[in-house]
């Protein structure tokens, strides 16, 4: 299975950044790639099972359901349910670590998904840098800014 993986350090703590990705409905705040995020039948962010619609900047609308969500762990994982990515099986986890000599918080984003073989190369690209490394830089400018 393919994998794609992108990671950053966000000037801010561990606990501020975690605060803002663990809701699950409050992806566009931060990922440029995101136009609108709207959560089905208005559940609650952080319950395993809840959906989101996401209404993507390029025109594309892509469903994703909440998988895992650990507070202790600080991690995120979801999957998505539909989208216009000839994907199956497609499967991300977001952990953040806190980096305690700087009070800043690494984040490793990935994904393991299965495609046809020829779209393999554009896919693990276009994850790895058009969403995981374009939103990490949305979620550190949306955490730093005073």
């Amino acid at each position: 299975m393919p994998e794609a993986f992108a990671s950053a350090v966000i000037p801010a703590r561990v606990t501020t950044v975690w605060r803002v990705v663990r809701d699950f409905g409050g992806l566009a705040i931060w990922q440029p790639a995101v136009a609108r995020c709207v959560l089905a039948d208005a559940e609650a962010p952080d319950c395993v099972g809840c959906v989101r619609t996401l209404s993507m900047a390029d025109g594309g609308t892509v469903v994703e359901s909440l998988v895992a969500l650990n507070d202790h762990a600080r991690s995120l994982t979801y999957g998505i349910v539909s989208s216009p990515y000839p994907v199956q099986s497609y499967r991300a986890i977001m952990r953040f670590l806190p980096l305690t000599s700087t009070d800043e918080t690494f984040v490793g984003w990935s994904v393991i998904f299965d495609c046809d073989r020829a779209d393999t190369d554009e896919l693990t690209k276009a994850f790895r840098t058009d969403i995981f490394t374009v939103g990490l830089r949305g979620l550190a400018d949306h955490c730093s800014a005073p």
